[in-house]
């Protein structure tokens, strides 16, 4: 289902992407084409994306293309989703110690609606971070990785 949603393959077009999506979650899936869990995720994303398309705007990453944002956000465990909002870095209280990203996938499609629901309204708020509607059992769980201290 991959193959349904627009990919960034460049720092210049996801610094476009979050530059230039106004008023819509921006929605970026940091993996792999061939990973997977990537894949799993990728088809909840392609099926929910026509009903959130009024709120969100979603891309995929591939982590081998643009490892300046791969590391910036520290993508160490794929498929990671991030979240944008007029260019504003949102974070999201999963009830883990990560705040920037959501890691795997999600478990069922209305996990992944619900979440942008809140992601949407917060931000029309101007909040910067807001806490999960996700049932805190679907949130997978993984330790840190600090790599280089």
């Amino acid at each position: 289902m991959s193959f349904l949603l627009p990919k960034l393959t460049n720092k210049k077009e996801v610094d476009q992407a979050i530059k230039s999506v106004a008023e819509k979650v921006l929605v970026l899936r940091f993996g792999k084409d061939d990973d997977p869990v990537c894949l799993q995720l990728d088809d909840t994303l392609a099926k929910t994306s026509h009903d959130l398309s009024k709120m969100a705007a979603i891309y995929l990453v591939d982590v081998n293309k643009v490892p300046v944002y791969t590391q910036y956000f520290d993508i160490s465990y794929i498929p990671s989703t991030v979240f944008f909002f007029n260019g504003q870095h949102m974070k999201v209280d999963y009830g883990s110690p990560d705040h920037t990203k959501f890691v795997g996938s999600f478990k069922t499609k209305q996990d992944f609606i619900d979440l942008i629901e809140v992601i949407y309204r917060g931000a029309m708020r101007g909040k910067l971070i807001v806490r999960s509607p996700i049932d805190p059992k679907n949130v997978p769980k993984y330790d840190l990785l600090y790599q280089g201290i």
